[in-house]
């Protein structure tokens, strides 16, 4: 199939990039999958590193890093993975669409199929209860053209909401390119990033502002990716890149500009830049605790990111490996 057209470009002015942090990135240690595009990562109760690579595998890496298993194969593309209360792995398939997954069997259960209705099953949250609240990123392209989504600017992300009896309704819609979502400790909001507009928005689901949204952190230096809840209580969030000033000005330009643009040649399309990025907020205020920023050797593009007791565990769309490091 062709590269798709980008005919509904929408003009936005993006605000002028925050400030990026000094390098503070501390050492990284890097584990080697087999497949690429580690995109996301999951640590479960044993301390087991999970992920999805491109081929369609769902992969398992022990806590020590020495053994890699292969728990399932779900002949699409997974991206986000999140731990759903009866023990199985949920699943958010760019090809197969929300998908549940037994750890020991392998065996996969297709509670939403991708179609129409969901275009780009990106990432997730899970309740206590099994109610799961997803991003749908685009209904306009597939997964492997999200740079189109970024340059047309058109919003068609959205963040949905699965109740344990099957119920789906639709909670944000104009997101652009609805990616990453975490709840809060007590569940009282939802988050959801908006990788086109360095954003991140939450949606309160009890007390007296339940069914408001607001926007917790605004204008973000980088392109934010998967976002979760640590065990710290914080939003932790993955900044593949930090952002493009080509791309923020080709979105003030006639939409012309960037229908030619999107024809050359892939060579010639704007690219990340090479760095490691994570950034963890505080749910309530939208204020920074941690920044970790810097370059790594064999390691760039976090588009995953999952603090659990003290570590920090990284995945990347385009590396063939999980990374990880200590706070300080």
């Amino acid at each position: 199939m062709g590269r798709p057209k980008i005919d509904q470009p929408v003009v936005w002015r993006a605000p002028k990039a925050g400030p990026r942090p000094a390098v503070s990135l501390p050492p990284l240690t890097v584990r080697q999958v087999t497949g690429v595009g580690a995109e996301d990562v999951l640590v479960d109760e044993h301390g087991h590193v999970f992920t999805g690579v491109a081929d369609g595998r769902v992969l398992r890496l022990t806590a020590d890093g020495r053994r890699l298993d292969t728990i399932a194969d779900t002949g699409g593309r997974p991206l986000g993975l999140e731990l759903y209360p009866d023990g199985r792995l949920l699943v958010c398939d760019a090809d197969r669409g929300l998908l549940l997954i037994d750890r020991t069997h392998g065996e996969i259960e297709v509670l939403i199929p991708a179609g129409p209705g969901l275009r780009v099953c990106n990432n997730a949250a899970v309740a206590k209860d099994g109610t799961i609240y997803f991003s749908d990123s685009t209904s306009r392209f597939d997964l492997e053209f999200w740079k189109a989504d970024l340059l047309e600017h058109s919003g068609t992300g959205r963040l949905l909401r699965r109740t344990p009896d099957g119920a789906v309704e639709t909670l944000l819609t104009g997101l652009h390119f609805a990616n990453g979502v975490a709840l809060a400790p007590d569940e009282s909001y939802v988050v959801v990033a908006q990788t086109g507009e360095y954003c991140l928005n939450r949606l309160w689901l009890t007390g007296d502002r339940a069914g408001t949204s607001d926007v917790l952190v605004d204008n973000l230096p980088g392109f934010p990716d998967n976002i979760s809840t640590g065990s710290d209580g914080l939003i932790w969030i993955a900044l593949a890149s930090p952002r493009a000033p080509v791309l923020d000005l080709l979105l003030r330009t006639p939409p012309k500009v960037r229908q030619v643009l999107w024809r050359l040649p892939e060579p010639l399309q704007p690219k990340e830049k090479k760095v490691v990025w994570v950034r963890a907020v505080d749910g309530l205020t939208g204020r920074t605790v941690h920044d970790c920023f810097g370059k790594a050797p064999d390691y760039h593009m976090v588009t995953g990111v999952r603090e659990h007791n003290g570590t920090v565990y990284l995945g990347s769309l385009n590396e063939s490996a999980v990374a990880l490091f200590d706070l300080p």
